[in-house]
């Protein structure tokens, strides 16, 4: 009797032992397979970064070479433009900021050097107390333009859409361009994309707070334009919704 239990024993400790190293071979041979999938998801995930990187930076050097030849200086214009086209930025207390003020002031030397006839602000108005394109009408009215030859687009909520808004209305005027350089090759980009006839000039050169966050924002505003200027999306508020004129 006590032979039996004690086979007994040893028989259940041997089946135990033997479903317990059963189970962590189980175990171990579950977690290499996951480890292996985890490691070629990571490669994959490497891979694919790898290569957003590189199309990121060919779309970037892309938009910057097929437009260069569109950059000009006021000097070279050889002939009158229909309007000069001014993309808004922030303003403060009312005012252009330096930024704006800089763009303001190359349409200013521009309309009155008769390179354009008319000038167009574009900027954002979407709320009473935030008002670029008049702040940008009063300035150059204070600086002696016309205010017959200054036309206003509320709706100018990004380049793009400022863009767009302007092909629906001077699809067959020639524009100049006026912000600063790092942001023309984008701005007549999206031009292009629409069959725009312009070109660009750049606003007088100073420098501003945060030009190394403002030019990482620009290299990724280039990549979604780039597809923007593809798949044409609608802007937010159509010419029916705010006129330009």
């Amino acid at each position: 009797m006590r032979l039996q239990i004690g086979n007994g024993i040893c028989n259940l400790f041997f089946d135990c032992r033997f479903n317990l190293e059963n189970k962590i071979f189980f175990d171990i041979l579950v977690l290499g397979v996951f480890m292996k999938k985890i490691k070629k998801f990571l490669v994959y995930l490497c891979l694919l970064g790898i290569i957003g990187i590189f199309m990121s930076c060919f779309i970037n050097e892309w938009v910057l070479q097929s437009t260069s030849k569109q950059i000009l200086e006021e000097s070279s214009l050889q002939e009158t433009y229909d309007y000069i086209l001014v993309l808004g930025a922030a303003v403060w207390q009312n005012e252009p900021s330096p930024m704006l003020k800089d763009r303001l002031d190359k349409a200013i030397t521009l309309y009155n050097e008769k390179k354009a006839t008319k000038i167009l602000v574009s900027g954002d108005h979407r709320e009473e107390d935030y008002d670029e394109v008049n702040v940008m009408r009063r300035y150059l009215i204070k600086k002696g333009i016309p205010a017959e030859d200054i036309f206003m687009d509320h709706a100018g909520l990004s380049t793009y859409e400022s863009i767009y808004r302007t092909k629906e209305f001077l699809e067959d005027q020639k524009i100049i361009i006026v912000t600063q350089k790092y942001h023309l090759p984008r701005a007549l980009y999206i031009a292009n994309s629409f069959h725009l006839k312009a070109v660009g000039i750049p606003a007088k050169e100073t420098f501003y707070k945060g030009e190394f966050s403002r030019e990482c924002r620009e290299f990724l505003a280039r990549n979604k334009d780039f597809v923007f200027s593809i798949l044409k999306p609608n802007p937010t508020y159509n010419e029916e919704e705010i006129s330009v004129f």
